[in-house]
């Protein structure tokens, strides 16, 4: 199995009400590729409840079968149309890490 997480800082310019609309809208579209992309076991965004000493606003937590699904993934027209739809429209900064389970 492969992870895939990520981390992003929203845009410094967007209200809070804009931050809390693109934080739902990165969970909902993302979390609505389940069942969608072949090699996707499992994609979980946390949105909410972030606490006071974190620097990030949202985190992706997902999992593939392998690495070759996770370049998949990347590519795929579903995960793209989130991606430069509700993603990077709204956030100025991401981090990520891959590894091997």
């Amino acid at each position: 199995m492969v992870k895939h997480i990520i981390l992003w800082t929203l845009r410094p310019e967007l209200s809070e009400e804009e931050k809390q609309a693109a934080r739902q809208g990165i969970k909902a579209g993302l979390e609505g590729l389940a069942g969608k992309i072949p090699g996707l076991v499992d994609i979980k965004v946390v949105a909410d409840g972030r606490l006071s000493t974190s620097n990030a606003d949202v985190m992706l937590d997902s999992t593939f079968t392998d690495f070759d699904s996770l370049k998949a993934y990347a590519v795929h027209p579903d995960h793209v149309a989130v991606a430069d739809g509700k993603v990077r429209p709204f956030t100025s900064l991401r981090s990520c890490l891959d590894f091997e389970e």
